[in-house]
């Protein structure tokens, strides 16, 4: 199977109440564990990648893998750009072979953020590919970006509305107090922000900074009506975390494979996990 635009199974995940997860590629045992992940639970996803990630892969790596990994598993599967900095790097991930993009103007004005978002989605559409948004400041780091809590900002629904209005996006990420990376406490989630916004609009609001989040507020959150939750740092955990430990178990250990193996099977166990907390499972 091809890879597919997100429009292939978000409306979907609106209309029943489920999110769908998109988890970031930063290599190919991440790709590996997340398709696994996906099969076993006949679920639909999104490979996130962001800029670093790009640079650190190769963006011809990066596409063929997603390829090879929508080949085999025969499961809806968007390759999406995840917060892309520019226009330019928008297109250069479509003419690669991307099938969703994401533009991150949140650091600009309400009207340059919509104007340029615009453009991305008119060019992204005319190509069928899916994009997102995003309103409001998400705190956290992803990618050496930090954005401490005094500069996190969240998303205004009259704003967002309008955002969605004027642009076109085929989902959209609001920031409601989650972040990127793990938390030292709980995240405090506004989740009449989230409902007032996709009650409000057609497509789905979208949850950044998923990993960490307790179940019970991820419940809260789909329900208010996000079909769309990111998730990378639980993963990097999982795998760093599982490295550790098999190197620290034997100085005679030297062959990756001898720690990438349980590494691999250590993120599919969180990914599986994931999808049936978000309600995709078997709506492949």
């Amino acid at each position: 199977m091809p890879l597919v635009s997100m429009n292939e199974f978000l409306p979907k995940a609106k209309a029943g109440k489920f999110a769908v997860g998109q988890f970031n590629m930063n290599n190919l045992e991440f790709a590996q564990a997340i398709t696994d992940a996906a099969i076993a639970e006949k679920s639909p996803f999104i490979f996130g990648v962001s800029e670093g990630a790009l640079k650190y892969m190769g963006i011809e790596y990066t596409v063929a893998i997603a390829q090879a990994a929508a080949k085999k598993s025969g499961l809806p599967i968007a390759l999406h750009l995840d917060h892309g900095s520019s226009f330019e790097v928008a297109m250069k991930c479509i003419r690669a072979g991307f099938s969703s993009v994401m533009f991150d103007g949140s650091h600009y004005s309400l009207e340059e953020n919509i104007a340029i978002t615009k453009e991305v989605v008119k060019a992204a559409h005319a190509m069928g590919v899916s994009v997102e948004g995003e309103l409001g400041t998400i705190g956290g780091v992803e990618d050496d970006i930090s954005v401490d809590e005094e500069n996190a900002s969240l998303a205004k629904p009259e704003e967002a509305i309008r955002f969605y209005e004027e642009t076109g996006v085929d989902c959209l990420a609001i920031a409601v107090g989650t972040a990127h990376g793990m938390y030292k406490g709980e995240p405090k989630i506004h989740y009449d922000i989230i409902q007032k916004v996709t009650d409000a609009i057609p497509v789905p609001v979208v949850l950044h900074g998923g990993s960490g989040v307790p179940d019970e507020a991820i419940r809260l959150s789909v329900a208010a009506g996000v079909g769309k939750i990111n998730v990378n740092t639980e993963n990097q955990v999982a795998m760093t975390k599982t490295i550790r430990e098999v190197l620290a178990a034997s100085d005679s250990v030297y062959d990756p494979r001898k720690y990438l193996v349980p590494a691999r099977a250590a993120m599919q166990a969180v990914v599986q996990e994931k999808i049936r907390l978000f309600g995709s499972s078997n709506q492949a």
